[in-house]
């Protein structure tokens, strides 16, 4: 993988702060690329998923996207968070490699089909397999890969969003095949494609998560909103 082969970016962004998971709170700058294997039901980024939108795409090298990414921090290293579409399906270790020499770090999340090399070269790796609602079907062999890519370098993760009885059941199972990989759950955004989030059904689904969590004593998941649609809504960009 060279450092001149081409990134397909929907929008470069920040800084704001890293809505879910594990890093949530964390100052970063998004690097949303674009193009993705998957077609999740729920989705909340289709204009980085889409063909459609593809000619709002730019083709960047990894130089020009670090570039964006000093200028928006201020020259001052940050987390950033590589995000899509599928961001595994872009070659981005010629961007961590250039970033890091510098003192930036890099962290992922991506749904755990496509594998790649660079994501030995990760910091933070967040793997967010879909649950039933997403209408996706999960490829164990693939995740597997994913995993065996990071080596041992990045922290790994696990984010699985939440949006009823089968998606828990979906993350218990998940947690039983994986329980080196701490997990994180968040309730599922059913009203990611309207300007305005239900934030009450939201925090209605938060509630009812703590509560099964518990009542199953489930105790070493960690259970989360989406910071940024609390304080932001459904807006893009932030």
């Amino acid at each position: 993988m060279t450092k001149d082969q081409s990134i397909k970016i929907s929008e470069i962004f920040g800084p704001t702060i890293q809505g879910e998971g594990a890093l949530i709170g964390r100052p970063t700058v998004f690097v949303r690329t674009g193009g993705c294997d998957y077609r999740c039901s729920w989705c909340d980024t289709l204009f980085a998923v889409e063909s459609k939108y593809r000619h709002d795409w730019m083709d960047m090298s990894a130089e020009e996207v670090f570039q964006n990414i000093q200028k928006l921090s201020g020259d001052k290293p940050l987390m950033v968070t590589l995000s899509g579409g599928n961001p595994a399906i872009q070659p981005l270790g010629g961007l961590i490699e250039i970033g890091q020499a510098l003192g930036y770090q890099f962290a992922i999340e991506t749904q755990g089909s496509v594998a790649a090399d660079w994501f030995s070269k990760l910091d933070v790796l967040t793997l967010s397999p879909k649950p039933p609602s997403s209408s996706m079907v999960t490829d164990y062999n693939r995740l597997d890969d994913c995993i065996k890519a990071a080596g041992s370098k990045p922290q790994i993760q696990m984010k699985i969003v939440i949006a009823d009885e089968d998606d828990f059941a979906y993350a218990r199972n998940m947690a039983a095949r994986y329980p080196h990989i701490p997990m994180t759950l968040q309730p599922c955004n059913l009203s990611a494609s309207k300007d305005c989030p239900d934030q009450a059904a939201l925090m209605e689904k938060m509630r009812w998560l703590v509560e099964k969590a518990n009542a199953e004593y489930w105790y070493s998941v960690t259970i989360l909103p989406q910071l940024h649609v609390m304080l932001w809504g459904n807006m893009r960009g932030v």
